[in-house]
């Protein structure tokens, strides 16, 4: 049979690669003195003054900084075009997936371009209502909805909020019924979850409120309460934390009311578990675990029977159950054993569902209660599949699928067919027919095959011309699985490519790749996105002048470590929110959690030389060129405090040479990213696509066509 082969033509419209910009003219930042002795080494940090986030001299530096920033962008001829455009494929309807509580049935809906999702309601009749519009918590849209919880029996909601992006948050209690506050609102709550004990309370966690600031000061001690409907917050009692310092504290509580679980940990990584028996008067918190070896959690019980989601001796996870009359793992038996493929389990409707992650795409399996196997789960392509949980007593259970090219769809799954049927697909402005996802795998420094996802329009023509973002995150045990992102489309709808490689440090092959990239491994992860960005070069994907390389928080600081080791590969970088100072970063907020990944300065002279070898502020040198870089931050940033990303951007404008401009553009009243507005995230991703397509030479949009056989002819 004849092929018929379309081909794409790319017209762009270039200015000469050695464009001479106009130069930038930065603030003046002041340089202090500030020495500091780790071991026998003097380390100078000039840009210390920039971590006051309360000095009026810090707010000064910002707002000229956004002035110099604002102005380059201004002039940039295609901004607004690409806002507008962006704005447009946003305009669509999103609706999440519905679950009842009490006799109502709760689901999330953004009409198009609102800033926050609107969570309505509907009755046993099916009348819709409003229940809550987190667009009514401020008129600039920067007060956000955080975490919800409802009592068992629906009457009752505990809901978080957030301020400006902090991640400290009020929690208001409503009555579902009439939907009014019923008491005073809860303050000063930080990386918690809320968990319903019955009608009688809940369960939060928090920090003391620290001395000095309150966005950067150090947060070391994590509690958590119980707070009782109908008393004030001063008498909340700690039910874990008050004699056991520990920086990450969780509670939540068993569906049949049962038991209270606890997870404690110092680290994002391994963590101690407890449970406490809520059926009988003062009982006493038995442990589980009593290590930081393992990270484990209960997911299930039936009774005295716990299911425990873990990774000890088993890195790749499993399902395990034990009584708990006798809980210790000596005594946990396989319901789910480990497999070559990273497990994520949930529950719903009387079922374990199994998600397991191959290759950074799902795969999904469904168990009954005894273990057996009940189906494979017939999912609508390769992407990634998310949801599947829900209450015992529901008969339907919800996914949601997406990847690269396709919106996310949400699906109902009938337990007892493992039929799924469409539930909710929205209409998008975007043509995914016309695009090519693909999954290679590519060679890293020392040998080791890293998987890597590209996309972009089919019959893109390979010449090494294409404009390319290449993302990356590799830390934490986070893995990056495919989604639809409305700014990724218009990037690839302007002939770009979008690639993501799944580095080491995160947890795309469990616990062996995650700890492949941390601490004195943790060049891996920077070798692993060079290697990824000469991949794309050597297979004229695209070439170093047309390069970007992106990524946010520890992704932010993989941007600043591979710009500073080859600022000759990529012509753009864009580091967000970064972890940009690795000799400070234990000292702000929450960081020290984060030293399984990093290690600290202070552990030991070989490990402060190691980190101080890829920290992106102490390897910013004078007189080399440096690709053209916009850093981006948040001015309320309380988890990676954004002096990281001001002494970065200092130095780099200091030491830049020749003509690539660095810019600092700070989010007034925003945080690390959470519940940012949609205009905020709209305008944001139009300025990076502005920059990244202009200083790879572009004066105009990229326009693309797609010939006809008949066209051809």
């Amino acid at each position: 049979m004849k092929k018929t082969i379309f081909i794409l033509v790319v017209a762009t419209v270039l200015s000469s690669y050695g464009q001479k910009q106009k130069n930038v003219k930065y603030p003046q930042t002041k340089k202090g003195e500030t020495v500091d002795l780790y071991f026998d080494t003097k380390v100078n940090d000039p840009y210390r003054w920039l971590e006051d986030d309360k000095s009026e001299e810090t707010a000064a530096w910002v707002k000229a900084e956004n002035e110099v920033t604002y102005d380059y962008l201004s002039q940039i001829p295609f901004r607004n075009e690409l806002k507008a455009r962006m704005q447009k494929l946003w305009n669509y309807e999103k609706i999440g997936s519905p679950s009842t509580e009490g006799n109502f049935t709760y689901y999330f809906k953004n009409n198009g371009l609102q800033n926050q999702s609107v969570l309505y309601r509907k009755d046993a009749s099916g009348k819709e209502e409003v229940f809550l519009d987190p667009n009514t918590f401020s008129k600039d849209g920067t007060t956000s909805l955080g975490e919800m919880d409802f009592s068992k029996d629906g009457s009752i909601l505990a809901y978080s909020i957030s301020e400006g992006g902090s991640d400290w948050r009020k929690v208001v209690i409503m009555n579902t019924l009439d939907k009014k506050i019923v008491e005073d609102t809860l303050v000063d709550v930080k990386f918690s979850g809320l968990s319903w004990k019955g009608n009688e309370g809940f369960f939060y966690s928090s920090y003391d409120k620290p001395k000095g600031s309150q966005l950067s000061a150090k947060t070391d001690q994590h509690k958590l309460y119980f707070h009782k409907l109908g008393t004030p917050q001063k008498e909340d009692k700690v039910i874990f934390g008050a004699d056991q310092k520990r920086r990450y504290v969780g509670g939540s509580v068993t569906n049949d009311d049962r038991f209270l679980i606890i997870t404690a940990g110092n680290a994002t990584y391994g963590n101690e578990l407890y449970f406490k028996d809520l059926t009988l008067p003062n009982s006493p918190i038995v442990t589980i675990v009593d290590n930081f070896n393992s990270d484990s959690s209960v997911i299930e019980n039936e009774g005295s029977k716990l299911y425990i989601e873990t990774d000890l001796n088993a890195p790749n996870k499993r399902i395990v159950t034990v009584d708990v009359s006798n809980p210790k793992p000596e005594n946990w038996k396989d319901f789910i054993p480990e497999t070559e493929n990273v497990l994520t389990p949930t529950t719903c409707g009387g079922f374990f569902f199994a998600n397991y992650m191959k290759d950074a795409v799902s795969v999904v399996q469904q168990y009954d209660y005894s273990g057996k196997l009940v189906r494979n789960i017939q999912l609508p392509g390769l992407g990634t599949a998310t949801g599947f949980s829900g209450k015992k007593s529901d008969k339907i259970v919800y996914y949601s699928f997406a990847n690269y090219i396709t919106t996310a769809t949400i699906y109902a799954l009938e337990f007892q067919s493992g039929k799924s049927t469409v539930y909710e697909k929205p209409k998008v402005d975007f043509k995914s027919e016309e695009y090519v996802s693909k999954q290679v795998f590519y060679t890293s420094k020392d040998g080791t095959k890293i998987p890597m996802m590209i996309t972009h329009k089919k019959g893109l023509k390979l010449d090494g011309k294409n404009p390319t973002i290449l993302y990356a995150y590799g830390g934490f045990n986070i893995s990056l699985m495919p989604s639809f992102n409305i700014a990724n489309a218009v990037w690839m709808e302007n002939g770009g490519i979008y690639a993501v490689a799944n580095l080491r440090g995160g947890g795309e092959y469990g616990k062996k790749w995650h700890d492949a990239g941390t601490k004195m491994q943790k060049q891996n992860v920077f070798d692993d996105f060079i290697a990824a960005a000469e991949y794309l070069i050597a297979q004229k994907y695209t070439s170093s002048n047309f390069l970007a390389i992106r990524g946010g928080s520890n992704g932010g600081l993989l941007v600043g470590a591979t710009m500073t080791q080859r600022p000759d590969l990529m012509k753009v970088a864009l580091p967000a929110v970064g972890v940009l100072d690795m000799l400070r970063y234990h000292t702000f907020t929450s960081g020290a959690g984060w030293a399984y990944d990093y290690g600290t300065s202070q552990d030991s002279k070989e490990m402060f030389e190691y980190i101080k070898k890829y920290s992106p502020v102490h390897n910013v040198k004078k007189g080399t060129q440096y690709p053209a870089t916009m850093v981006t931050t948040g001015d309320h940033d309380d988890r990676v405090v954004p002096a990281h990303s001001f002494k970065f951007a200092a130095e780099l404008q200091e030491k830049q040479s020749g003509n690539n401009p660095v810019l600092i553009r700070i989010d007034v009243k925003a945080g690390h990213g959470a519940g940012k507005s949609v205009e905020a995230t709209i305008q944001e991703n139009a300025d990076i696509q502005s920059f990244t397509l202009y200083n790879m030479g572009f004066t105009a949009l990229p326009k693309t066509t797609i010939l006809s056989p008949q066209e051809m002819k």
